[in-house]
Formats: C-alpha cells, structure tokens, sequence
C-alpha cells in the first residue's frame, strides 16, 4: 500500500495531538518561566521581604567587605556557604553565590531557648551573588519581614524601636558591603 494514506484510530489521534502540544508547550513555558524569573530576580520586591543592593565590587570584595562591617560590630560571622563552590564538586556549574550567616548569641539565644523553631530562621543570613551580566548584587532579609513574618510565625514579637534599630543596622552593613 506505498503511497497510500494511513488512517489513524481517533483515540490515537488525540494522543498525538496531546503529544505534540506537550512537547511544544512545555519548553516554551519554562523558557517563559525563566525569563520571568530572571528579570524578577534583579529587582528589590519590599513586598516578599527581601533587600537586593548591587555592588560596586566583586563578589569576594563584596562578602569580604560585609564580613568586615558585621564583626566590626562585635557581631559573629557563623559560616559562609559557597553554593557554586558546592556545584562544582558535583560536576554543575553556577554563577557565584554565597550565603553569609551572622548574627548575635547574645541576642538570638534566649529567643530561641523559649522558641526551638526560630532556630531554623535564625542566624540571619545575607546573599552575595553574581547575575548574567556579570553585576554583583546583595540580598538580605529586610527588618520589617523578619518583625512582621519570621518572628510572629514561632509567637514572638519586637517592640517597633528594636525594628528601627534593626533596619538601620541592615542598611549600614549593607552600604558598607556594596558601596
């Protein structure tokens, strides 16, 4: 029968046509996904509690220079978390992007000894990373998300002066770090 055509079943029809949807479909939807990702993660949203400043230095300038002003007030750095680092010991590659966890036992510890769970927000912690374009940018936890979200998720609450002190704080490391 060469020249003939081939009918097909209706119900195989469907199948291939569900089929050729799927397979044009889904690239297209995550190509549209990680563009809408990429160009949301550049921006600072006050809305979903994050902070982003762009550095005017290298990543490694960059967390080095936040290390620096975090323990220049008498805060403690507890580790930093080198995520490429991590990556590439598994054969992957990823742009820079390092977590520095800091805070202060001092302060953090009683909330926690009354509150077991805050322990899996706290330390706080601060992003350093590097986009496509090569900018390095940093991200933290704004004062008013860790007062307004992390806190009241495990019953606890900070008078509106520890907020303020907070934010003035996060923004001097911050500009100390990134300008």
């Amino acid at each position: 029968m060469a020249g003939e055509a081939q009918l097909m079943p209706a119900r195989e029809l469907q199948q291939e046509r569900i089929m050729r949807v799927f397979r044009l479909g889904v690239p297209v939807l995550f190509g549209l996904l990680a563009f809408a990702a990429r160009s949301a993660s550049a921006q600072s949203a006050p809305s979903n509690g994050l902070v982003t400043l762009q550095s005017h230095h290298t990543v490694l300038e960059t967390i080095d220079r936040f290390e620096a002003a975090v323990r220049g007030r008498g805060w403690t750095i507890f580790t930093v978390i080198d995520h490429a680092a991590a990556a590439k010991a598994v054969g992957l590659t990823l742009r820079p992007r390092s977590v520095i966890v800091f805070g202060q036992p001092e302060r953090g510890t009683d909330a926690m000894r009354s509150n077991p769970t805050l322990a899996i927000d706290l330390p706080m912690k601060a992003l350093i990373w590097q986009d496509d374009e090569d900018k390095v940018w940093l991200t933290y936890n704004s004062a008013d998300y860790i007062v307004t979200d992390i806190y009241p998720r495990h019953g606890l609450s900070i008078p509106p002066a520890a907020r303020d002190g907070m934010n003035q704080v996060f923004r001097e490391f911050a500009r100390q770090a990134t300008d």
